[in-house]
């Protein structure tokens, strides 16, 4: 067996896994599948209060493509905690794996699980209010989907550095950044009405490009050849995002190996 299938055999064990965790814990799913849909809904209705279809849509979006951005940073950002909190954190850390090889298969379970999470919502929400998006660029919205997962997995690698370094408070820390990136990232309102400060923040979201080129390419119809301003600086981020955060989860890994901070109770 090569050393790339062995790695990738590997990462599949963690994306079984965590598949596994997910069907221990159904009902917290179905309860996160019941809050999300809930709160899409209410965001969504204010749209229609106002009767305005484009704030409809643009709502909606940022609703349900929030959602998914959500899931994939909670999931990669809380790899240690779920570690410490199901008592396997020693085991994991010690056992023979590359720690790229576990944050890849953390990384497609949370686009996969993201994906159908979302497309539920979706569904959901086009059907309660009737929208017709047969003039919208589905292929748009794929490749922003495609290209912002991959800016998000870098950050949320680097995120997930904080519950190992810190354990008594990294998770609040992670959920604080988090509150943060929505903050700037004109999920439900435009950049344009924050301060100036505050717009030069959101240029360093990935999530202020994707959810500006799912709109277009879902309400505007858009294809994505006329959104390269917003598909280079999510390909700039990928590309230095992810090498950066395995780097960094690296040198975190063992430091908390160096200073006794892999214990399974923070």
């Amino acid at each position: 067996m090569t050393v790339v299938a062995r790695e990738l055999k590997a990462s599949f064990a963690f994306v079984e896994r965590n598949f596994n965790l997910t069907k221990r814990y159904w009902g917290w799913e179905l309860a996160w599948l019941t809050y999300g849909v809930a709160g899409a809904l209410s965001i969504t209705l204010i749209g229609a209060d106002q009767g305005d279809r484009r704030l409809l849509l643009t709502l909606m979006i940022g609703a349900i493509f929030w959602n998914y951005l959500g899931i994939l940073f909670e999931i990669l950002a809380d790899t240690i905690q779920w570690e410490r909190w199901e008592g396997t954190l020693e085991y994991t850390m010690m056992a023979p794996v590359r720690r790229y090889t576990q944050l890849l298969g953390s990384a497609v379970y949370a686009v996969v699980y993201g994906l159908v999470y979302t497309t539920f919502i979706l569904i959901v929400l086009v059907l309660f209010f009737g929208i017709d998006l047969s003039r919208a660029d589905l292929g748009t919205t794929a490749v922003f989907m495609l290209i912002g997962s991959l800016s998000f997995v870098g950050i949320g690698m680097m995120a997930a550095i904080l519950p190992l370094i810190y354990v008594e408070r990294g998770a609040q820390m992670t959920f604080v950044l988090q509150s943060l990136l929505l903050l700037v990232s004109g999920v439900y309102y435009s950049i344009d009405i924050l301060p100036g400060w505050m717009q030069l923040i959101s240029r360093f979201s990935p999530a202020t490009y994707i959810l500006d080129g799912v709109r277009r390419g879902l309400i505007d119809g858009m294809p994505v050849t006329s959104l390269w301003h917003d598909v280079w600086p999510l390909l700039v981020m990928a590309l230095v995002l992810i090498p950066l955060g395995v780097w960094a989860f690296g040198r975190a890994e063992r430091y908390a190996k160096r200073t006794g901070k892999l214990k399974r109770v923070g």
